[in-house]
């Protein structure tokens, strides 16, 4: 069986702190057609991306030393790399941190590997293509802020604004239907996550994310509202 098309060239990195795991991934990730790198620790993980560029960060959440929510957080300040996070059930609070810290989505151990596949899979497709080109650009101005619908691109005058690929993915629903309340089921079907109350929960957290980089008030957004029982809309200028 070949590697799924999202899979093709992607360069994955791997860090854990358990050699075995490590070892594991790597091996199964490989086989799906991945090129995989893997750290052993946060300090590794920054000597890793100081000379190359990944695609795709799997990262451990309780590692000795800095965790893996922290390296998320630091890491989102330089790169928009997406992020999937390893973490062990029951860590409610670490995983919302993890999410409000930068992640793209995050795994429960102990898991799958089909289903670790599936949902680097998944994020890998959300990735906005740098190459796709629509007949014009077309702008939604967000007050100071400007989207870029067909690039996929958010900016704060000439500044670009990173967003994640979940972010991304999400303005690009919003933006296609701007005006028209999407509902959290929605956005989570959207997304390509599976359901439940978890996963709306963690829709939330993102637009939380997404709304600090759009609003000048977060906490009284302009843009990025809240419908009350209809979800959340889009409501560019």
């Amino acid at each position: 069986m070949s590697p799924p098309a999202a899979a093709a060239e992607a360069h994955l990195l791997i860090v854990d702190d358990d050699e075995r795991i490590r070892g594991l991934l790597q091996k199964y990730l490989v086989r799906n057609g991945f090129l995989v790198s893997a750290a052993r620790d946060a300090a590794h993980a920054r000597r890793l991306l100081a000379g190359l560029q990944f695609d795709l960060i799997v990262l451990d959440v309780m590692m000795p030393g800095e965790d893996g929510v922290s390296l998320t957080r630091d890491l989102r300040e330089r790169f928009s790399v997406p992020i999937l996070l390893l973490t062990a059930r029951g860590e409610t609070e670490d995983r919302i941190s993890g999410l409000e810290a930068g992640a793209d989505d995050y795994l429960v151990k102990p898991f799958e590997p089909r289903e670790l596949l599936l949902r680097i899979n998944a994020i890998l497709r959300r990735v906005p293509d740098a190459g796709a080109a629509g007949a014009g650009p077309k702008i939604l101005r967000l007050g100071p802020v400007r989207y870029d619908v067909d690039r996929g691109e958010l900016w704060r005058g000439e500044q670009p604004v990173r967003l994640t690929a979940t972010e991304a993915q999400l303005m690009r629903l919003f933006a296609a239907r701007p005006g028209e309340p999407l509902s959290r089921l929605q956005l989570v079907e959207d997304l390509g996550r599976g359901g439940g109350l978890a996963q709306e929960r963690a829709v939330d957290v993102q637009i939380t994310r997404l709304r600090r980089k759009i609003e000048a008030d977060p906490r009284q957004p302009r843009y990025l509202q809240t419908v009350r029982g209809a979800g959340y809309m889009l409501a560019p200028d």
